[in-house]
């Protein structure tokens, strides 16, 4: 139907839809970051407690266990270990005693060979940051405690003696109990971790599912970009669940009180990959829906119908996991999206139309194994739905079962041909076929 507005008021109108979308936009990047300020506030105050509570008991220990002197390097080590990013703990605490070894190593040698003084001391720390690099292969906490352990042996050695052991001490003592506080004094809840890293990508996802099928059925290409560009603005949000997902794994290796956890843990981690996939694969649909609109493609209504199935699905399995129940709904919701897919192919499309069917139906399966299904059989199941869907618009064939019996003049010409053919064999000689008697 044409538009029978005058011009002012049709630019006035994508004006005030302009401002809508740029509105709806500044609202929902002030809410996610609301929503991450949040979790950084909780990460930070848990982190917090955590090196305080290490910080004293390493100070305590070394106080008690270690004999007199300032025993720096025990808290600050301890403090080192909880401050490090969650998941590198444990890996921090034994680079961490063997920086401080090797430096110790090194130092104690080079100052035998060399003697004491200020470029004795470039060269023991070069040589000791050159070794640390070359066991580590990167910079970390060993090649760090390697360097500032042999500026301690190098420069402190010669003035005061004993410095190797307490040292060593200290940074088993500072390490040992870091790992005690994180896996035994508090521990965090992995799955709650997980769950709260992965909800701003199950909210982008169901969000811009939805949309990218209201655009689509609306004709709009611009909507379609600006989906895109959302879905390709979630770089920082598969990072922090990367950094769950490290974390919990830590947690639920070293807390023994979290060790019930691991199956569900496995489970979610598997799922998170699978959700990384339909995140990308959701991008090129959108990318494919643009350029099909661009070129004037056909979009059977069956299409964006089948992205919005998805984006139902996606929201679904998340409160199902969330629950622990059996995903049968998500799995129907995900058999519907293949089978409008395939009616939309049977229908007709363009060639990037056709892009964007194969897309839904790779993202329907990776979303079918995030429910727990094994390659094969999420394969199947979308291959039969879509299948389905193509057979309700173009039926199959039905084949003849029975041969049709032959007409009176068939028969004869039948009987003409056998009787000429035994008159030929009769004049080469061969005894010729009798006609059975009637």
């Amino acid at each position: 139907m044409a538009d029978d507005r005058p011009p002012a008021d049709r630019g006035q109108s994508r004006l005030d839809e302009t401002a809508e979308r740029a509105v709806r936009k500044v609202r929902h990047r002030g809410g996610e970051a609301g929503r991450i300020r949040a979790r950084q506030w909780e990460v930070t105050l848990v982190i917090s407690i955590q090196a305080g509570l290490a910080a004293a008991i390493a100070a305590l220990l070394a106080k008690n266990l270690l004999g007199p002197g300032a025993h720096v390097f025990a808290p600050a080590a301890a403090v080192g270990t909880i401050a490090t990013a969650i998941g590198q703990r444990a890996r921090r605490t034994f680079e961490l005693l063997g920086g401080v070894s090797l430096g110790i190593i090194i130092g104690d040698t080079l100052r035998f060979l060399l003697g004491s003084g200020p470029w004795q001391t470039g060269a023991v720390v070069a040589l000791a940051i050159a070794a640390a690099l070359l066991v580590a292969g990167r910079g970390g906490a060993l090649v760090g405690q390697a360097g500032g352990t042999a500026v301690l042996i190098a420069t402190l050695a010669p003035m005061e003696r004993g410095l190797e052991l307490p040292r060593i001490f200290d940074a088993l003592v500072g390490g040992a109990v870091g790992l005690v506080v994180v896996a035994l004094l508090l521990p965090i809840n992995p799955l709650r971790v997980l769950d709260r890293a992965a909800a701003p990508i199950f909210a982008i996802l169901c969000e811009q599912l939805a949309e990218l099928a209201q655009a689509m059925r609306e004709r709009d290409g611009e909507r379609t970009l600006a989906v895109l560009e959302r879905l390709r603005g979630t770089e920082g949000d598969l990072g922090r669940l990367h950094d769950a997902l490290s974390g919990a794994e830590e947690v639920v290796t070293i807390a023994p009180v979290r060790w019930h956890r691991r199956q569900q843990y496995h489970r979610y981690a598997r799922s998170a990959d699978h959700l990384e996939r339909l995140l990308l694969d959701s991008r090129a649909m959108a990318r494919w829906s643009s350029t099909a609109l661009q070129y004037d493609e056909p979009i059977p209504p069956e299409l964006p119908d089948a992205i919005s199935r998805l984006g139902q699905a996606v929201a679904e399995m998340r409160t199902e996991c969330k629950v622990g129940d059996d995903p049968k709904r998500t799995r129907r919701l995900i058999e519907q999206c293949a089978e409008l897919a395939g009616r939309a192919a049977a229908g007709g499309l363009g060639s990037f139309g056709e892009s964007l069917v194969t897309g839904l139906r790779t993202a329907a399966s990776d979303l079918l194994r995030a429910c727990g299904c094994e390659p094969d059989d999420a394969n199947r199941i979308v291959r039969r739905a879509a299948g389905a869907g193509e057979r309700e618009i173009h039926p199959p064939v039905r084949r003849q079962l029975h041969r049709a019996r032959p007409t009176r003049a068939a028969r004869a010409r039948r009987r003409a041909h056998l009787a000429a053919r035994a008159r030929n064999e009769g004049r080469a000689g061969l005894p010729a076929r009798e006609r059975p008697a009637r």
